[in-house]
């Protein structure tokens, strides 16, 4: 038997055994029911001993024709598998170290300046005088989507997104979601991927939702983003290859930073830029009761907004690595993402639970683009969307895409 399969079985109890003392950690699991753990929760103790035993056998191991990134993932996962067990167990590290022993990269960091220079630029284009913050507030709530028209908007938008990516992508025939409206959560949206080429997408109605989440959460949270991620790592490495180790999907793990970039950068694969416009305007405007004339001011405004993605990073290292205290990092998250209260309490509620995972949304896009920007030919589109398609079927981690980045 190979043995790096005999390795992949073991790391794929060891997770769920660490999902028993974190709720949280196994995002995913589509693998035999036998090997859900139906004893009493194994140590901490006894499974860092299992990580480390682990880790040494993927370094004995020669790995079999094909089959080096795969092993090289492999023991990616177990090392970020044994620093998630050593948090547990109160060695939490700084952000930095949880960054590179979680996620497998090393974060860039920006400064002040750089926010404070695209906040300059907002605030010429954001109408009215006075705080920045309430001026762009008060201009955004006309493009809320109402409660009792979110669901057309967003089936609309989701609809389209499947569309297009099955013009592209090859994807199981049983293949479906379900959504579903929900509260009292630290995210706007989830997905729930179930296995089979199934997920519950869960919508969260706390706040606001603006007419332009739409596409981007159809798209994130479906097509191409994580129901297809999880759908085509189902049906090309656990039921074609036997590949189990992809049958379990750790959150606070390598996977999350590919997971959640791939699903950031689809956006724009699925939806270029002009023909994003031309729906949402043509579109999704119109089911929302929103006035497209009043889009173009507001799609600059959104453009210069993207400037600030990494300001989460900044506030949560700052307030993870006990810098500022809560109340500092509301006041900066309100300052450089120009959130409400409520949003910023919300977000910060989600950098307490998921500490370093907020580097997943924006490195992860970042870091996810300029590698398909090497890998691809030429200028096609239908080249993109078949380097993107490759990557979702055979996933590597952040310091792999680095490592292709820099040959």
């Amino acid at each position: 038997m190979n043995p790096i399969n005999i390795i992949a079985e073991r790391y794929v109890k060891l997770s769920l055994n660490i999902g028993q003392h974190s709720p949280y950690y196994v995002d995913a699991y589509y693998g035999p029911e036998k090997w859900q753990p139906t004893d009493a929760k194994t140590s901490l103790v006894q499974l860092k001993i299992e990580a480390e035993s682990l880790i040494n056998d993927c370094k004995a191991v020669s790995p079999e024709s094909g089959q080096k990134d795969r092993l090289q993932a492999l023991a990616i996962h177990l090392t970020a598998s044994l620093a998630y067990i050593n948090s547990l167990n109160g060695d939490v590290l700084n952000f930095a170290d949880e960054c590179l022993a979680l996620y497998d990269v090393v974060l860039p960091m920006y400064n002040l300046d750089h926010f404070d220079q695209a906040l300059n630029e907002l605030s010429l284009l954001v109408p009215g005088a006075g705080d920045l913050n309430q001026r762009f507030n008060d201009y955004r709530s006309q493009f809320v989507i109402a409660k009792d028209k979110l669901s057309l908007v967003f089936d609309k938008a989701i609809s389209e997104a499947r569309k297009r990516s099955l013009h592209h992508l090859s994807l199981p025939e049983n293949e479906s979601f379900h959504v579903e409206l929900v509260k009292d959560q630290v995210w706007t949206a989830y997905n729930w991927y179930k296995g089979n080429s199934y997920s519950l997408i869960q919508l969260n109605t706390d706040l606001p939702i603006y007419i332009e989440r739409a596409i981007d959460l159809a798209a994130h949270e479906g097509y191409p983003g994580h129901h297809v991620f999880n759908a085509q790592m189902e049906k090309h490495l656990v039921k074609k290859q036997g590949w189990m180790e992809y049958s379990i999907y750790n959150l606070y793990g390598p996977t999350s930073l590919l997971a959640e970039g791939s699903a950031n950068y689809g956006i724009e694969i699925v939806f270029p830029w002009a023909e994003r416009l031309k729906f949402e305007r043509q579109v999704l405007f119109p089911i929302a009761g929103i006035d497209a004339e009043k889009s173009e001011l507001y799609y600059q405004i959104q453009a210069i907004l993207h400037k600030l993605s990494y300001v989460d990073n900044m506030v949560a290292q700052k307030y993870l690595d006990k810098e500022i205290d809560e109340l500092d990092a509301i006041k900066l998250l309100m300052k450089y993402s120009l959130s409400s209260e409520k949003k910023a309490r919300q977000r910060l509620e989600f950098i307490k639970h998921n500490r370093a995972y907020v580097i997943t949304y924006n490195y992860g896009q970042d870091l996810v683009k300029k590698y398909l920007a090497k890998e691809v030919n030429n200028d096609s589109h239908s080249e993109l969307w078949r380097v993107f398609a490759e990557l979702l079927a055979n996933p590597i981690t952040a310091s792999m895409m680095q490592a292709k980045l820099a040959e």
